[in-house]
């Protein structure tokens, strides 16, 4: 999918929405752990409930690869029932020396047909590039992510800033605003506003809104741009809203809450 066409799904949907596919079986409603495949149900009823107020999904590979080939075949099924008009990410973190970083992209471009895949930087330019040896596919890359520990490494001082920066900065030669994304998590608000200096064309993905408590306003009052430039993710909020049999209605009412925020935000600072 082009940066183009996401953000015409954007305008029509009103919504940056990306809904985060991490289905845990020890939190999935009781009655579907009976079926064949409880975890394609439940993302089934899921995709059901949300497809018209998202323009993404995100499957977190980890709750797939948990379960072994049953998971596979479920993450297979999944993204075959996703819409085409959505754009799909594996949030699979990957980054190896560059013979292996080709092959995870050919899994997951070539044999999943993912839109996108998440990528670790940590080991520097000849881990990431191989994932840009395929046309019409995004990378993701890791630079300041919402878990807490983020602390531990992204923020260490260096020569020209904090390291995070540096990741930003130096990536930019890498890919360029069509094919390369950046990872940014809303726990960090106060850095929007810089971020966008550094980064002003790119689209940012967005964890940490919902559970983490991010602030869906601020990021987007920071953080949009003219082509609005944000994929905000929301996961458990929506997944697990209900354990129950109505499971699938509660998801619909939280996307559709957030969906109906974007509205109002992409109205106030979509070109402002």
């Amino acid at each position: 999918m082009t940066k183009q066409a996401l953000f015409q799904q954007i305008l029509k949907k009103k919504s940056y929405l990306c809904v985060g596919l991490d289905p845990d079986l020890d939190l999935l409603p009781k009655h579907l752990l009976q079926l064949d495949d409880p975890i394609f149900s439940f993302n089934k009823a899921i995709i059901d409930a949300t497809a018209d107020l998202c323009v993404a999904y995100k499957p977190n590979l980890a709750f797939y690869e948990a379960l072994g080939i049953k998971g596979w075949i479920a993450l297979q099924k999944t993204l075959n029932y996703i819409p085409k008009s959505h754009f799909t990410i594996a949030d699979a973190k990957r980054g190896d020396i560059g013979n292996t970083s080709k092959k995870y992209a050919t899994a997951f471009f070539e044999q999943m047909n993912f839109d996108a895949i998440t990528v670790a930087p940590y080991m520097g330019v000849d881990s990431v590039q191989p994932f840009f040896g395929f046309e019409g596919k995004w990378v993701i890359l890791l630079a300041l992510t919402s878990n807490t520990g983020s602390d531990n490494f992204q923020f260490l001082n260096t020569q020209d800033g904090k390291l995070f920066e540096q990741v930003l900065l130096q990536s930019q030669s890498w890919g360029n605003p069509e094919n390369m994304m950046y990872v940014i998590g809303a726990t960090h608000p106060e850095l929007f506003e810089q971020i966008r200096k550094i980064a002003p064309n790119h689209f940012l993905l967005v964890p940490g809104i919902g559970a983490q408590g991010g602030d869906l306003t601020t990021v987007s009052k920071y953080g949009m741009n003219k082509e609005c430039g944000l994929l905000v993710n929301a996961s458990r909020a929506i997944l697990y809203a209900s354990q129950g049999e109505d499971f699938a209605v509660r998801a619909r009412a939280v996307a559709l809450a957030m969906q109906q925020e974007m509205a109002t935000l992409l109205e106030r600072y979509l070109n402002q």
